[in-house]
């Protein structure tokens, strides 16, 4: 997210909808990287409730999780798997290839 706003001065890609995502999973796959992309959804436990929200604060109303996701066990990324367009919760500290938007 920092490099995403440092360089680019955006942020990491927030999705709204299954046209957006199917557009966000084509575009990673015109990289030719095996590496799911960073997505701007973050999953953390705030007030003792586990709770999904996106980077750039717009209103969390469409998701696309891979069954038994996300994650509730620590603060989580996402990533938006290039093969099956499905979000995976994954440590926040991995580096991958990220979808930044401005």
């Amino acid at each position: 997210q920092g490099y995403c706003q440092d360089t680019y001065r955006g942020q990491l890609a927030s999705v709204h909808s299954s046209a957006r995502n199917q557009e966000l999973q084509k575009l990673a796959r015109t990289y030719n990287t095996l590496i799911s992309p960073w997505i701007g959804a973050v999953t953390s436990c705030k007030a003792g409730k586990w709770e999904s929200y996106w980077e750039d604060s717009s209103p969390w109303n469409y998701a696309n999780w891979a069954p038994t996701q996300p994650s509730h066990i620590v603060t989580t990324c996402t990533t938006l798997s290039i093969r099956d367009g499905l979000w995976r919760s994954r440590f926040c500290l991995q580096l991958r290839p990220f979808i930044c938007q401005y």
